[in-house]
């Protein structure tokens, strides 16, 4: 029985992925004198696009494990399976940058503000538009998706808007941080305990055609509904730890790859003289390609609090465990962390978190939502560059 298990998991598709990337971790490791500054321009080109394939690589990886355990444990212990692995990935290669060479003050801010913007915005916006294009007006379980605003109208309010008022430079002085990062936490985690216990239902599809019906998504997330997580995994404890821990071999390789990415990123952007938020915006759009292409499908799907439990769930971890991380690393490391935005920002994040509200206090999201939301990802990229 386990043997069959195993060989339908560790495909070799599964296999092709830990060879990419153990090997460019092994390889790394013997051409890491040629990349030693100053790199010349070829090689650094060829050296930071190689890298990132096999990030990309192994972060698809990453999601497929996810994904099947999503499918296993239902909503919304699958998708919390899913968005904890890439914040995981994006908290790594934020760290990275951190403790690598080079002044990177604004690197989380930066990260966690693309983020937001590309998830909120871009991300749910195609997924609105799409969804609502191929199926019509989509119904969405909104207990559950205001759950989710609630805590990002507070964490964005305590990672970007706070430390420009009281705090020193744009960063939370070590007094300051320590209750920022317990309030954060236990706000983080009695989410998580609500969501996985007594309000599991809020975050589950609603609307009746597909929360429901053989073979669909929100049919299992019934069957699961029924029955407590414990007894899932007790009756498929096989597959669940042999995905954990294909998962876990597969994630590794972002991880040491992760400093060398940052490295030479952090070289070429400033040889092209490219805005310093675009590290930021980078890293953030390489971490979440695959969430926001399973997103993207979910909406083709019909599946809307997929979606959201996707998106407003990556963003709610994100910001609940970026922002903690990059302060205690600052604080071990002495260095400042400057999490205050611009004006600018500001108003934009200000703008999205009303939009969203306004969104998804509908019964029902349509396309004009997500052309509204599109826009709105539009003027933060002219903001970028401005």
């Amino acid at each position: 029985m386990f043997s069959s298990t195993a060989r339908s998991i560790v495909t070799p598709i599964a296999i092709v992925r830990l060879v990419v990337g153990w090997g460019a971790v092994l390889g790394l490791v013997f051409a890491h004198p040629l990349l030693a500054p100053p790199v010349p321009a070829w090689l650094l080109v060829t050296g930071l696009v190689f890298i990132v394939g096999v990030v990309l690589v192994c972060a698809f990886g990453v999601v497929h494990e996810a994904e099947h355990l999503a499918h296993r444990l239902g909503d919304p212990y699958g998708s919390l399976v899913l968005t904890l692995s890439i914040v995981l990935i994006e908290v790594v290669l934020i760290s990275a940058v951190m403790l690598g060479p080079g002044e990177h003050t604004t690197i989380a801010r930066d990260s966690v503000m693309a983020v937001s913007m590309i998830i909120l915005n871009a991300v749910i916006g195609l997924c609105l538009l799409v969804g609502a294009i191929k199926h019509g007006n989509l119904g969405h379980n909104r207990t559950g998706t205001s759950a989710y605003l609630a805590l990002l109208v507070v964490l964005a309010s305590l990672a970007f808007a706070l430390p420009a008022l009281i705090g020193r430079d744009g960063s939370y002085r070590p007094g300051q941080a320590i209750p920022i990062i317990v309030l954060t936490l236990a706000l983080y985690a009695f989410f998580l305990y609500r969501q996985m216990g007594r309000q599991a239902d809020d975050f589950r599809e609603v609307d009746p055609r597909f929360a429901a019906g053989p073979g669909a998504r929100g049919s299992v997330a019934s069957e699961q509904g029924r029955r407590s997580i414990t007894q899932v995994i007790a009756e498929h404890r096989s597959e669940v730890l042999l995905r954990i821990a294909l998962l876990i071999v597969t994630v590794l390789p972002i991880v040491l790859l992760s400093h060398d990415m940052a490295t030479l990123l952090d070289d070429g952007l400033g040889r092209v003289g490219a805005p310093v938020a675009l590290s930021g915006i980078l890293i953030a759009m390489i971490v979440f390609l695959p969430e926001s292409i399973t997103s993207v499908r979910a909406a083709l799907q019909g599946e809307i609090q997929r979606v959201s439990n996707l998106c407003h769930g990556a963003l709610v971890s994100t910001v609940g465990l970026t922002i903690p991380a990059v302060l205690i690393t600052g604080s071990l490391t002495g260095q400042a962390v400057v999490l205050a935005e611009s004006p600018a920002d500001l108003l934009l994040l200000g703008v999205t978190l009303m939009l969203s509200v306004t969104t998804l206090a509908s019964k029902k999201v349509t396309a004009m939502h997500g052309a509204a939301h599109l826009v709105v990802f539009a003027v933060y990229g002219i903001a970028v560059f401005s």
